[in-house]
């Protein structure tokens, strides 16, 4: 299943709280989430403390000693991905730990896609050499990140949402081709510091927005040095909610941009591929799967 969480922010900020201390923090969710299953097979943290990723990331649990504590607390960035792994494609191991870097890009992906070894075949002439060479793991979603990162360099002038979401129909129309009416889950985070973008396809996915400095609800702390010059925003987005504030679920079927001037924008996807996805498991359906 995995557990995603992505910040971006106009100033440095801490992510801490969200990370280890909030009510359903990302670590808490590496033990148990709401569907009541385990992310303990890895976790990773990517920031850009000075403008190139930063990444520290592990093949145990988050939740076991305090290592991830650790690196969470020396967060502070304008953009933070995270990520906690329920293996599904590929074993538990550090090269199958999200997220993924490759030069100023970093990736991770919640979801699968069924029938992959043959989806696979189906990629990777779309997969340029460079890209296909630096593959280290066996993972679907580091396959999707090579994907992805062949798109754009054919077209770096396009916003990375349209990238997203001209990828997202392909992939989906190689996992009908490949598994006919098997569920595919396609929930990413890509970031290259500046520009994020996402989906949400068959897995759940929130994001809550702030405007303005806030004390954390947390520690009572507001976790940037704020620039007074500057009307603070941030936008995290996460797999679940994380606090108790008022998280708003994005919609099935969409990819998302978040712009360096911190707008938000939604893109859906075709009704047709919308239809043929399906909904976010239940957790039932997520235990089963499992």
């Amino acid at each position: 299943m995995c557990r995603l969480y992505g910040f971006c922010a106009n100033e440095p900020t801490r992510v801490e709280c969200s990370l280890v201390h909030a009510q359903n923090a990302l670590m808490a969710q590496s033990r148990e989430d709401l569907a009541g299953l385990p992310n303990d097979h890895g976790w990773g943290i990517a920031a850009y403390p000075d403008g190139v990723p930063y990444l520290e990331k592990q093949a145990w649990a988050a939740w076991k000693g305090e290592h991830f504590r650790k690196a969470a607390a020396l967060v502070y960035s304008h953009a933070v991905i995270a990520h906690v792994r329920r293996a599904t494609v590929g074993p538990p191991g550090l090269e199958n730990t999200h997220p993924f870097i490759h030069g100023h890009w970093a990736f991770a992906h919640n979801g699968t896609l069924p029938n992959f070894a043959e989806v696979r075949e189906l990629m990777l002439p779309e997969i340029t050499p460079e890209h296909r060479n630096e593959i280290g793991g066996r993972t679907d979603s580091e396959h999707i990140f090579r994907y992805l990162l062949s798109q754009w360099g054919r077209n770096p002038e396009r916003r990375l949402m349209d990238i997203l979401h001209d990828g997202l129909n392909q992939l989906v129309d190689w996992c009908r081709e490949a598994a006919p009416g098997k569920p595919v889950g396609i929930n990413v985070l890509w970031t290259n510091g500046g520009h994020l973008a996402g989906s949400r396809l068959g897995r759940t996915l929130w994001y809550v927005e702030r405007d303005g400095v806030h004390l954390c609800p947390i520690c009572n702390e507001p976790h940037v040095h704020h620039a007074h010059d500057v009307r603070y925003r941030c936008i995290e987005i996460a797999s679940e909610p994380i606090t108790d504030e008022p998280w708003v679920e994005v919609p099935n079927g969409t990819v998302y941009g978040v712009d360096p001037d911190l707008s938000l924008k939604f893109k859906p996807v075709e009704e047709a591929l919308t239809a043929k996805a399906g909904e976010a498991e239940t957790p039932a359906e997520a235990a089963a799967r499992s």
